[in-house]
Order: structure tokens, then sequence, then C-alpha cells
């Protein structure tokens, strides 16, 4: 029973990498036992191919670098000998002797074809296959060396040219099994040895003339020769640990798939994954032969199996790999006439065949009012002539509407033989590509389901890979977080995911990663992620750079999803929220900038939601962590119509009114709560009113009026005498000036069983108006406004439903920890949206 290892260029670069190749081999035929039979099938070294065709290429063009070029490669052959062996070696000097002797025979080649100035494809064939013929010299030689006793000693090597009898065809050429296997069978009988080396890549015909197999012709070469000797395996050593899910460079969380069949290895192959080439697995597939891809790098990965059945995927679902087509054209051919009409697609790919156009992917309507299909991009114009001129005299009666292209597209299949077990793979694959607001453009699925395959945007292709990846290798939702403003409520918010974070991957499989922490100036970026617990040690190394690289880094994460969570009450960020929507970055935030200022920024950003962009959360600019936006939603979703909105809307202001009064000035209570950090650095920016204010635009926004800050009445309670100056320390030495007056009016209020709060309202006089003012009221003892106190909030619903008895949310609304508490719920609320079971 023979086993086949074949090791590629990347596996035989130098010395270094033929003495590892040779210890893989030698290890694998130990561990088999004697009763196995080893061949070693080889590659040129690595490069040599090309530099050889390269030489031939010189010589045509009568290139003096020709016979230099020649030299540099019978250099590498001689170096390769020298490393294996010494210097000095016999073995090293056999080898260098066959190698001048082969370089005499290919200059005459270089001066034939110099003074032909063309060369012809069998002088090709020849010469491009003599770096296979060098590789087997040495691969054999150092075996016999390394090779014990008990190994069954090392036969002569194979020059395929010999054994393998193929036939010019197309394409590829055919092998000639019957010729090739008297000639392999006659060849075992006069070897007892248990190890052999064979050259890949080359094979001759039956008139004898030399040829190769063309590209990946060593990997075709060792199928063959596995075939040929009823192998029970084929191991295919290249520097990669197996066949991946999806290509590493634009998903970088593909995993190694263990095993494969070699229908979804061909199907893989055929949309340009980095897998074995279909006719390279046939021969093997025939004779239900398993191929083994290894890595010679890391031998001890387990590889993956490719064989008539495979086990089950690693991922969450029955979908083995994802692969793409890129610079591919969608052409459409539409009309009423073809409805009903047959022929209509034999006409078509009838004529694409005559003009020699490869279709990728066909997808038909069930009404037959259009066809679409997908070729190179390089051959779209020609495509598009070509349909119109089969179907002329239909496109001038009308009866084809016109013949449409669109260029620039790319084709993302998703393969797995256990797909046609398990209901609502295609459902999954769409919906991963819906919510990452990737556009399909064409759908195309086989009968045997094992390939779903959709056309989509090139420029969408990696975000569609992505998040197709994510959805049945990774997380239920795998998303990229960057928080912006780390000190304050985002250093809480940052601390709260730190303590759930592995959580909510137990539990909801929801995997949040955090790419990158940012202010203005600094920024701290690692595409591959920060670990929630060590976000503090990041930023304390964080570089300049600001908000700039922001988004290149949120897209360029492993993650299908990203976010942007805006601490800072900065409008500079909030100015770049639309722009960074439109590239599909999703906003969640407490930052009230946007929500209250210019109106049509405004809108700008409430227009990308609408059209199912992009989306914006900041539930944590009214009420903090307190569902008040929530709540306005839900009434105006369910039919509700909201006559007034009322409330004590700031922390700060809640607990100075309930803190002053009998035995405590107004001032004490500002200081009071400047004391327990309750306050601005300056008083000022609370006593003013425009934090309330900006609540009011905020929920009148919500409601569907256009109301801008100008739009409010504000009572401010800075003394107009105390409001310009100079700092917070001169002001709060002043504000006792205050004192009388709030007392006079606290009085007042209490004459007649009332208190003082300061309260913001809405009054809604029908759709999209509104009128707002913020100021002190005198409330009832018995009005629910009257018990708010301590830093809590209260917010009144008046509706059409709750008109007799309002809807009231109350709650802390101000504080680090149910702020950041609020944009958390809103980073899960998002999360929801996007497909997590949270």
């Amino acid at each position: 029973m023979w086993t086949v290892h074949k090791f590629g260029g990347t596996s035989l670069r130098d010395a270094g990498r033929i003495r590892v190749a040779a210890e893989l081999a030698l290890a694998d035929h130990r561990a088999r036992g004697a009763g196995v039979r080893t061949a070693v099938v080889v590659s040129a070294l690595g490069g040599v191919t090309d530099a050889l065709i390269a030489a031939l290429e010189k010589a045509r063009l009568k290139d003096a670098g020709a016979e230099a070029a020649l030299d540099a490669v019978i250099l590498r052959q001689t170096e390769a000998a020298r490393g294996l062996f010494g210097s000095s070696a016999p073995e090293a000097g056999a080898l260098e002797k066959d190698f001048a002797r082969d370089r005499a025979d290919l200059s005459g080649v270089l001066g034939a074809v110099a003074l032909a100035r063309a060369y012809p494809p069998q002088t090709l064939e020849l010469f491009s296959g003599y770096g296979e013929l060098w590789s087997a010299r040495l691969m054999a030689a150092w075996l016999a060396r390394e090779a014990r006793s008990e190994d069954g000693g090392v036969a002569p090597w194979v020059d395929a040219r010999e054994v393998l009898i193929v036939e010019p065809a197309g394409l590829s050429p055919l092998v000639r099994w019957d010729l090739s296997q008297v000639r392999i069978e006659k060849w075992l009988k006069s070897q007892t040895q248990r190890l052999c080396v064979i050259t890949g890549y080359v094979a001759s015909t039956p008139e004898g003339v030399p040829v190769t197999l063309q590209r990946n012709g060593s990997d075709y070469s060792a199928a063959i020769f596995g075939r040929l000797l009823k192998a029970r395996e084929v191991v295919i050593w290249t520097d990669v640990d197996g066949v991946l899910s999806a290509d590493p460079r634009r998903v970088p969380d593909a995993v190694v798939l263990p095993s494969m069949s070699y229908a979804e290895a061909a199907e893989l192959a055929y949309f340009g994954a980095k897998v074995l080439h279909p006719s390279t697995m046939a021969p093997a597939a025939e004779l239900g032969i398993p191929i083994l891809i290894k890595n010679t790098l890391n031998p001890s990965a387990p590889g993956t199996r490719i064989g008539p059945v495979s086990d089950a995927s690693p991922g969450r679902g029955s979908v083995k790999g994802f692969s793409t087509v890129d610079r591919v054209a969608l052409v459409s051919v539409e009309g009423t006439g073809m409805m009903g009409v047959p022929g209509v697609a034999e006409r078509v790919f009838g004529a694409l065949r005559e003009a020699k156009i490869s279709v990728i992917l066909i997808s038909q309507a069930s009404s037959e009012h259009s066809i679409c299909f997908a070729v190179p991009g390089t051959d779209s114009a020609r495509a598009r002539e070509t349909v119109e001129r089969a179907f002329f005299a239909e496109i001038q009666h009308g009866q084809v509407e016109r013949v449409n292209v669109i260029e620039n597209c790319s084709v993302v299949a998703a393969v797995g033989d256990a797909m046609v077990e398990r209901p609502g793979v295609a459902g999954q694959f769409l919906s991963a590509l819906a919510r990452a607001g990737v556009s399909v453009r064409a759908i195309a699925q086989g009968s045997s389901e094992r390939n779903i395959s959709v056309v989509v945007d090139g420029a969408q292709a990696d975000r569609a890979l992505r998040a197709a990846h994510s959805a049945f290798f990774l997380s239920s939702l795998t998303l990229s977080v960057a928080v912006i403003g780390p000190g304050g409520i985002g250093g809480e918010l940052l601390r709260q995911i730190e303590m759930q974070a592995e959580a909510l991957k137990k539990r909801f499989d929801l995997d949040l990663r955090l790419l990158a922490v940012a202010s203005s100036q600094r920024v701290a970026l690692e595409p591959r992620g920060i670990a929630w617990d060590a976000w503090r040690s990041a930023w304390d190394s964080a570089g300049p750079g600001g908000l700039t690289k922001l988004a290149g880094t949120l897209r360029a994460g492993a993650a299908p999803h990203a976010v942007i969570v805006d601490c800072s009450a900065s409008p500079d960020v909030a100015a770049r929220y639309a722009g960074w929507m439109k590239q599909g970055i999703h906003i969640v935030t407490p930052n009230k900038q946007l929500g209250s200022g210019e109106y049509a920024a405004y809108r700008a950003v409430k227009e990308i939601e609408e059209k199912g962009g992009a989306r914006f959360f900041a539930e944590a600019t009214v009420g903090a962590g307190l569902p008040v936006l929530s709540t306005l939603r839900e009434l105006l979703r369910t039919g509700d119509e909201i006559l007034e909105i009322q409330g004590v809307l700031s922390g700060t202001l809640s607990f100075l009114f309930g803190a002053f009064g009998p035995g405590k000035p107004f001032s004490g209570a500002v200081i009071e709560a400047k004391a327990r950090g309750y306050t601005e650095p300056d008083p000022r920016d609370d006593l003013s009113g425009r934090d309330v204010a900006r609540k009011l635009v905020i929920l009148a926004r919500e409601a569907g009026a256009a109301l801008d800050l100008a739009g409010v009445k504000v009572e401010s309670l800075v003394p107009k005498s105390l409001e310009s100056l100079p700092d917070p320390d001169s002001f709060m030495k002043r504000l006792p000036e205050a004192d009388a007056a709030m007392e006079a009016r606290a009085a007042e209020a209490a004459s007649t069983g009332d208190v003082l709060r300061y309260v913001g309202t809405l009054k809604f006089s029908g759709p999209g108006r509104a009128t707002a003012r913020v100021g002190v009221e005198r409330v009832p003892s018995s009005h629910p406004l009257a018990g708010v106190q301590g830093g809590d909030n209260l917010i009144l619903f008046r509706t059409r439903r709750y008109d007799q008895r309002p809807l009231v949310v109350r709650g802390p609304g101000a504080g680090r920890e149910v702020t950041a508490g609020g944009v958390f719920g809103d980073l899960l609320k998002l999360a929801a949206y996007l497909g997590a079971p949270v």
C-alpha cells in the first residue's frame, strides 16, 4: 500500500526546507510501518519555473542577460546541493556534474531561440520542466543519505516523463491511464525499495514529446500517481495549515476546516478559494483516495482532509466555507416578449458560447420576464454586444426592452454539503447580508443545495464575506466597538462592558470587540481588538490622531458590524455622525449636540436611518438611563397622540430644588451640589437651563416637531449681574446675592401649599407643531412633580390615551453609572436589531 507526499516550491525553497520536507516524509513513512511504501512527488524549488521561463523569454528578445539568468537558476541548485551535503561531499559533486550537463543542454536551447527570435510550445514545455528534474535529484540524494535500513531503501528518482503519458487537450492535458498504468506497473516490478521520489509537473505524449501539466501541475501529478499507485492517501504539503473557511486576508477570523468533501472543495475552488483545483482532485476522487492538506512550517497542525464525505462544519451551521469571484459584471436581459417563449435561454447562452465568453452564474425570474448572468468584468462589453446582436430583431420591435450591464460586482458563494439537510440556511445567509447593509443584486442556488451564490456590489464584497462568515462561524453577532471620550461616562461604560463582556458571549453569543478608544486629540487603535480589561493601558499609550482613523480601523476589523459610542459632549464629534453612518457605522451616544443642534444635520442622520442605513441610538441624551425616548417612540408607534410632555429633566436642578428651603439658602444648596459632583465645573452651565432646553428639543423632534433651541423659552437661574463674571469661583462667591429673591419665591409658593420645581414643558398643537418653555414653576404639593428631589428625573406624558392620568417615568436622571448604563442599554438594543438574541 502506497502513501503519496507532494511538496510544493515553497516547501523546497532551499537546502533547509528540503531537509524539513525529507524529515516529514521519513517520519510519516516510519509511523505507517513496514507494510507501506512512500512516493515523494516534488515541484521545482520555489521560483525556479518562473525563472526558467524568464530566461527563455530573454533569449527570444535577444537579451544578453539570458545566459546569466540561466546561470542564476543553476547556481540555486548548486547552492542547495552544497547546503545539503557540504561543498566537498561526493554527493554534491555528482549533483553539480548533472546540473552542469543540463546547463549545457539548456544553453543550446537558448541559443536556438535567440537565433529564431521565437520558440514553439514544445520548447517552452521542455525548458520549464527542468526545475522538477533537479529538485527530484536533490530530494532523492538526501533521502538516500538519511534513510535507515528499516526504511526499506530509496529507489532511483523517477522521471515522470518516462511513466506518465498524456494527450494535449484544451486547458489541461488528458491522462492516458491505460498507457501510464502499464508503465508504472513495469517500473514497480523492477523496484523493491519502499521509498521513491517522482518529478511533479512533467509528463510526455505517446510520441515521447516532453510536456507539462500546466499551472498547479505538481498537485495534479500527486493525485495522478496516487491513483496509479492505488495509494491509501495523498498528502499535499504547502505553507498554510489547511483549507480555510474564507480568505484570511479578507476575513481575519477564518478557521481551518478539518475536513471537506471533494464536491465542497471543488465548489470553493471554482469560486476562487485557494483550494486544490477541481481537475487536480479528480484522479484521487475516482478511487475515493483522501487528500490531506498539511503545512510544512507547522506540521503538528492537523490540516484538512478532503475525501468522499466530510465531517460536520466547525461553524455554527452547515456551511463549510465562503469564497468570492471579484471583478464580475452582471448582465440582464429583460422584456415581455421573452415570457413563455421557448429557447430564449438557449439563444442567450449559445451566443455567449460562440463568442467564447465564460458564464459564472445564472439567475432567471420564474415569470421568464428577465434573465441575468455574471461574466468576467473584462468580457462585459463583448457580452452586451453579443446578446444585443442575438436579439437584434426583438430589441427593434420592443419585445426585448434592454440589455443592462452592472460593472464592478462580486460573487459571494456559501458552500456546504449539509446545507440541503438543514432548513433556513439561505435565510440565515441572506439575513446576515441584510443586517450588514449589503444589497443583493442576484441569487443562484443549485438543486443540490451545495452552493448558494449571490452577486453584490464589489465595494461591499469584504463586508458581505465578513457578515456571512460571522453568522456561521463566530457568534450570533460580532460587533466592532470604538469609544470616544474614555473619561467620566465613557470610562464607566468601558468598566461596565468589561464586567459583562464574557457573560454576554456565553449567554447570548454576543461578541463585542473593542477596536479603538479615542478623544479629539488621541487614539488607541488595534484592528485585531483590545481586551476589555486592557483598555486603560491601551489608552495610557495612545498616540496622536484623534478621530480621523476611526472609520478605517472599524471597517478593517474582522467583524461585519461596527459602532462608534460617543461619550463626549463635543459638537465637532456630533458633526461627524452622518459621515460615519454613510460608511455603515452605527452610532450610540449620550451626546445631546446632534439631537438639539442644527435641524438639518439632525435630519441628515435620521434620513440615513429611515432609508435602512446605519442606526442612531441616543436614549441617554434625556433622562440618563431612564426609558424616556423609547417610551415616547412606543406611544407614537402604537398610534397614540402626544398632547403634552412635562417634567423635571435635570438631575442637578432636581437636587437643588429639593434641598434648598428653611435653613438652607439657594446658594448653600448649589455649594453642596457642587461638592457632591452633581454640577458641571461651572455651575452656571446647569443653572442657565440650557441643558433642559436641549432635552426638550430632543423630545420634540422625536415626536415629529421641527423645534430648535431658539424656539424654547428659557428662564435662567443665573442673575444677569453674575452672568459675565470671569470664572466659577467669582460666581460662587457672589451667588448669595440671589438667595433673597429665591427665598421670596419659595415662601410665596409655600403660602398656598405649593413647592418650586424647575420644569420643562412641551405642548403640542397638532402634528409637527410644539411650543416649549423651561423655568421655575409653582407645583401643588399633590402633583407628581412635587415629590421629585435628590437628583431624580420625572417625566409626565399626557396623551390622548393617558390624558386624565399621565404616564409617568421616574428615576435617577444623572450620574456616571446610570448614564453609562443607559448607553450600554442602547448598545445592546443595536445588537438585538442586528440579530443578537439579547
